[in-house]
């Protein structure tokens, strides 16, 4: 068995056990927490991520792509496009069907017509006019406009 505590973002210890044993026909977690918590609710949208599941189409095949992987969606000449590390796949759903659907999942609405999702932003800048500019995990800059701003600032604890 491992025990690891960690802090969590809100200041309260999290403690981490894991039993490895080959008895296990499969993985089971296993939470125990006296009250529902903001870091508990992000335990459970990372852990809803890993299960969540879009389909998006290149070269003529279609894909299943784990949420998890997606770095952005955005809208070009009404198209849809998901955007991971390694290729461009396009989707029939629309962008406001994939913001509902995600937005569990640590993704936000960055524009208009972009869709960014939060665990794969590398780094952040302020820009102009309330603007910040995230550097994505494959070094794409995509620019958050003023409007959705807010959101970034509130999940990094600043007002």
């Amino acid at each position: 068995m491992y025990s690891r505590l960690l802090l969590a973002p809100g200041g309260e210890l999290v403690k981490i056990n894991i039993n490895i044993d080959k008895s296990y026909a499969e993985m089971e977690i296993t939470i125990n927490s006296a009250v529902m918590s903001d870091e508990l609710e992000k335990v459970l949208a990372s852990l809803r991520a890993l299960d969540f599941k879009l389909t998006g189409v290149r070269d003529g095949h279609t894909f299943i792509l784990d949420a998890s992987q997606i770095l952005y969606i955005d809208t070009v000449d009404k198209k849809t496009f998901i955007y991971t590390k390694t290729a461009v796949y396009e989707t029939s759903l629309r962008l406001y069907e994939l913001e509902e659907s995600l937005s569990t999942n640590d993704f936000f609405r960055a524009g208009k017509s972009i869709i960014i999702n939060f665990n794969k932003i590398k780094s952040l800048k302020s820009d102009i006019d309330g603007r910040i500019i995230v550097t994505m995990e494959n070094n794409e800059k995509l620019i958050v406009s003023r409007q959705y701003a807010a959101f970034i600032k509130n999940k990094l604890g600043r007002s």
